[in-house]
């Protein structure tokens, strides 16, 4: 395994759309490896996704569970993810290993349905809330070449310069 160098502002691919994976082969699998390794180097990464490493493929890994008392699903790879059904928000504060000298006030749905298919192909349905739910949405939103300065309340009064990163 091998953990992959990640993308931060202001490079531009990180604004490139993601294309669904076609095929989960040996190939697939070790990327993905690297991917989890890439996230456990990061500091407290809670998720990451392809995109910013460089592989513009709709893969995500997920794991809020070191949260205490955050409901959660466990460690998650989420391959062709799709949020189908959405309600509540709720306005919080997030960080990016892509941005790493901000966090920001967003605005999240605080419960989502999910349909996805795990790293073998097999297909996932997922109902998340809370923290959970607000990682997915942060991280599907890589995906599709979003981030989440993109989508702070204000960038004036809801951004925020990083002291440290923890």
């Amino acid at each position: 395994m091998a953990v992959l160098d990640i993308l931060t502002l202001p490079d531009e691919r990180l604004r490139q759309v993601s294309e669904p994976v076609q095929v989960f082969d040996g190939e697939l699998q070790r990327f993905i490896d690297d991917l989890e390794e890439t996230r456990r180097a990061g500091p407290a990464a809670v998720g990451i996704a392809a995109p910013q490493v460089g592989r513009f493929q709709r893969i995500v890994i997920l794991d809020v569970s070191k949260k205490k008392n955050i409901p959660n699903h466990g460690h998650l790879v989420l391959v062709n993810p799709e949020i189908t059904h959405w309600e509540g928000f709720e306005i919080g504060r997030e960080g990016c290993l892509s941005v790493p000298d901000y966090t920001g006030n967003v605005v999240r749905a605080t419960r989502l349905r999910l349909q996805s298919r795990d790293r073998e192909g097999a297909t996932l349905d997922l109902e998340m809330e809370g923290f959970e739910a607000r990682a997915a949405q942060h991280e599907l939103d890589h995906l599709d070449g979003l981030l989440f300065v993109d989508r702070v309340v204000s960038r004036r009064t809801d951004l925020f310069r990083r002291k440290v990163y923890q």
